[in-house]
This record gives C-alpha cells, structure tokens and sequence, in this order.
C-alpha cells in the first residue's frame, strides 16, 4: 500500500473513532496494513468497516461499508463524513424496523 493512501486511511480511522461514540454501534475495521479488528478480514479485497447494530444478545445486524476506489479518491475527512452518514442512516434503518 502507497504511503499516502496508508495516512489517509490512519486518518479516517481515527475520525471514524472519535465521530462514531455510541455504545449500540461496534466498529471494526479490515483495512490492511492500518487495522484489522475483524476476525475474518479479507487483505485481498477492498478494504472495509463492519458495522454492528447491538440490539439484543441476540440481536445484531451488520452492515459493510467498502472503502472501493471512488472512496478512496476522496480525502480522509470526507470519507469519514461519508461513512459515518451509512453509519446514521443503517442505524435509522434498524430503528425504523424495530419499532414498527
């Protein structure tokens, strides 16, 4: 991975971490070389961010969110903007759902 590209997704990291502070919402990264949270991260692939919705013990949609080459066009700061935005609207989703 270019050393741009690697800051850049440091970056989105760390904005995503400190955006996204909400205790129903785990985070995990597969984004090779920068963080791995995931156990089961595809390094081949594009890199992505598994989003869990804990609702219940029983209870946990996920979304992915890939970070394809039109992401990774952008900067680290729209990017985080634009992952926390799916972040907000599969939360909004989920609620929408659960309340009926």
């Amino acid at each position: 991975m270019e050393k741009e590209l690697k800051e850049k997704l440091d970056k989105v990291v760390l904005l995503i971490n400190d955006m996204m502070v909400d205790p129903d919402i785990d985070i995990e990264y597969c984004i090779p070389e920068i963080a791995t949270t995931t156990d089961t991260c595809d390094v081949n692939g594009d890199p992505y961010i598994l989003v869990k919705y804990v609702i219940s013990e029983y209870n946990t949609p996920t979304r992915k969110i890939r970070l394809g080459k039109t992401y990774l066009d952008y900067t680290a700061e729209k990017i985080a903007d634009l992952v926390t935005f799916s972040i907000e609207q599969f939360k909004s989703e989920i609620d929408s759902v659960q309340m009926g």
